[in-house]
């Protein structure tokens, strides 16, 4: 019963962290971009839809070349990492999504996922938490096209699609 307890009093504190750092990162990327760069571990690493960022002074040139924006977002997970697959190095996941305007583009939607490490603070009892990792992606959805009949292939009593290969291929898979 203790571990119990101890993994759910981890878990909302990690809830809580995750909130107060989720609130930091857009305040700070939406009005003070000039700041971001401290919210990341001197060799941190963004993945923006694709490409990579590593170091500091890539991320401030990175940050400094996208045009103001404005994020709403709407969806927040946490979770603490366990210590075995960090070294023990106490580390979150936090995952959010939502919309951003950056100025003279449409809105879109994005998910973006921070893999945030704690840090030592001099000053106080609470860690200070930095990003390691930082994955952004935008999310165009379109609704696709339901396939013909002969584009499934039967898997025992149930149909399975195979979108992906079926436009690849020119639906080559048929139904047994």
């Amino acid at each position: 019963m203790a571990s119990t307890l101890d993994f759910r009093t981890h878990a909302d504190q990690s809830c809580r962290y995750s909130e107060e750092f989720v609130n930091i990162y857009y305040d700070c990327m939406d009005k003070k971009r000039r700041n971001l760069t401290r919210l990341y571990l001197d060799k941190a690493t963004l993945v923006w839809n694709g490409n990579a960022v590593s170091g500091q002074e890539a991320l401030s040139e990175f940050f400094e070349s996208l045009p103001s924006s404005e994020f709403q977002v709407q969806t927040l997970d946490c979770q603490p990492v366990h210590e075995q697959a960090t070294q023990g190095q106490t580390t979150l996941l936090v995952v959010t999504g939502g919309i951003v305007k950056f100025e003279g583009n449409k809105q879109r939607f994005f998910n973006q996922n921070f893999l945030l490490t704690a840090q030592a603070s001099p000053n106080n009892d609470q860690p200070v938490w930095k990003i390691a990792s930082d994955c952004f992606r935008f999310q165009d959805w379109r609704l696709l096209e339901p396939f013909p009949s002969h584009c499934w292939r039967k898997s025992g009593n149930s149909l399975r699609g195979h979108q992906s290969v079926a436009e690849e291929l020119d639906c080559p898979i048929r139904a047994d």
